[in-house]
């Protein structure tokens, strides 16, 4: 009996030694299976994960070229545009400055081809005419066409030589050509007794002058409160002033102002300058409004740059981040090829069951 009962216990020890050996060749071919799939799921996962990068990045490159592209084209308009005006008012200013250079051409040639009032202008009639002459090439010169008019009639009948419609509260400003030749011309010849009494005529000629002009041109509620009387000569003009001034304070307090071709360009020039500001003050909300809605375009030009600074930003970041991402799971993937997971705990092994003895 002790004889079978150690046959019998070697044969259950041979069976469960070769159970055991098929159970781990099993389970040792699951594993390899298992490992098998897990390595072909990896690389597929892998494939797709850069198959997707790839075409992320694509994406966001022709994303970021296009919005880069829209906003340097919108940057290059807005300049062009900026150049082509800045280039407009300075052919502008030229031109004007050409206009300006030609008048004063005209001005210099006149004055220069006034060699003689003596020879060119013998009579009353003809200085009358060489004043209104000059009076209104030097008006035209300076004036735009709806600021003057020659030759106008008061509501009295009486006529002007030039009147300048300047704004309120001015309005209208009487210019009178006057050229008290004659006695001017005494002044200069003689004895000291003719001399001197040539400038005493002189004076009441100009006092005489500036009596018509103030009674004839100064009319209230129609014209300006003070008028102009126009000498066309220079010398005359500052004869008058340098020996004459008691004439220029009697003219002043009719309230009459006496000037030469250059004294009066400087008065028209005043006057265009204020009929300029009174145009552009007539335009200034247009010019508000217009600078008010370029600021607002810079403004949302500005949020709109910032806008898309901060998306640059924020995809270059994804961008970072996807990168990373993509590090790690390569790392995982060499490893995994190079077999360095973690080793699987070891199984228990199998207990011998002793038969008691028969």
């Amino acid at each position: 009996m002790t004889e079978l009962a150690v046959v019998l216990a070697l044969a259950t020890l041979v069976v469960a030694i070769w159970i055991a050996i098929r159970v781990q060749r099993v389970l040792e071919e699951k594993h390899r299976a298992m490992l098998t799939d897990l390595h072909d799921g990896l690389t597929k996962q892998g494939d797709r994960l850069g198959g997707n990068l790839a075409e992320l990045r694509e994406s966001l490159g022709a994303k970021l070229d296009s919005r880069l592209d829209q906003v340097s084209n919108r940057v290059s308009e807005r300049l062009d545009e900026g150049f082509r005006k800045t280039n407009e008012t300075f052919v502008s200013v030229m031109q004007r400055l050409a206009t300006i250079d030609e008048a004063q051409k005209k001005i210099d040639s006149l004055t220069g081809s006034v060699v003689s009032l003596q020879e060119l202008l013998g009579d009353k009639k003809s200085r009358g005419a060489f004043g209104e002459v000059q009076l209104e090439a030097l008006v035209r010169n300076a004036m735009p066409p709806n600021a003057f008019e020659m030759q106008f009639t008061l509501s009295t009948g009486v006529r002007v030589d030039c009147v300048l419609r300047l704004p309120a509260p001015t309005g209208l400003v009487c210019v009178d050509s006057k050229f008290p030749l004659e006695n001017y011309n005494r002044m200069f010849e003689g004895s000291d007794a003719e001399r001197a009494l040539a400038q005493k005529q002189f004076r009441a000629d100009l006092r005489k002058h500036v009596d018509a002009i103030a009674s004839k041109y100064i009319i209230e509620n129609e014209t300006s409160d003070g008028a102009v009387m126009f000498v066309p000569a220079e010398a005359v003009f500052a004869e008058i002033h340098a020996y004459h001034a008691e004439v220029v304070d009697y003219a002043q307090a009719k309230r009459v102002w006496i000037v030469s071709p250059t004294t009066l360009m400087a008065v028209l020039n005043t006057a265009r300058a204020v009929l300029k500001d009174v145009e552009t003050r007539k335009q200034i909300h247009v010019i508000k409004e217009a600078l008010a809605r370029l600021g607002q375009d810079f403004r949302r030009f500005d949020e709109r740059m910032k806008k898309l600074a901060d998306h640059i930003r924020q995809a270059n970041q994804d961008v970072e981040d996807v990168q990373t991402s993509s590090r790690k799971i390569s790392q995982q993937f060499q490893k995994i090829e190079a077999a360095e997971l973690d080793e699987l705990p070891d199984k228990p092994a199998a207990k011998i069951v002793r038969l008691p003895d028969a």
